[in-house]
């Protein structure tokens, strides 16, 4: 004859239940902030020239608000956009890859994150001093006469 156990049935760890509830909040915290234009991947335009608006596009700038050698963040759109060399237009992910900050300024050919001061080359966001390892993601943009639109 068999009696019932004292000890009540195992439930999941509560590292579990707080680990899927993480990651569920995370899930829909990405999925919230997600957009039907997907700015934040893909090429850039190689120049001023190149690209049209085709009808689409949000307006960022005119072409003389972005300095040569710098650049300038579009902190509401999470994108910097850059002049590296006279007329090349280049588009970046605003946010650092390291720990996730927004970059804070952009001079002297490179873009900074005030967290932790990694540098990122405004030609094509490889790093130039860490302790960020990975560049920042490319983002599409078009420029068509004086204006400059992400893609």
């Amino acid at each position: 004859m068999t009696s019932p156990s004292l000890h009540p049935a195992a439930g999941p760890a509560r590292r579990t239940v707080m680990a899927a509830a993480g990651a569920a909040g995370l899930a829909a915290a990405l999925t919230a902030c997600g957009s039907d234009d997907d700015s934040s991947a893909g090429a850039d335009t190689g120049s001023g020239s190149a690209g049209s608006a085709q009808g689409g596009g949000t307006a960022l700038a005119k072409t003389a608000d972005i300095p040569e050698g710098g650049g300038k963040i579009f902190k509401d759109h999470g994108v910097v956009v850059t002049q590296p060399t006279a007329g090349t237009y280049k588009a970046f992910s605003s946010k650092c890859t390291h720990q996730g900050c927004a970059v804070g300024s952009v001079a002297n050919g490179v873009i900074v994150c005030p967290c932790h001061h990694s540098e990122f080359s405004v030609t094509d966001g490889s790093v130039k001093k860490g302790p960020a390892t990975q560049a920042l993601a490319a983002a599409e943009i078009t420029v068509s006469g004086d204006e400059i639109k992400l893609a």
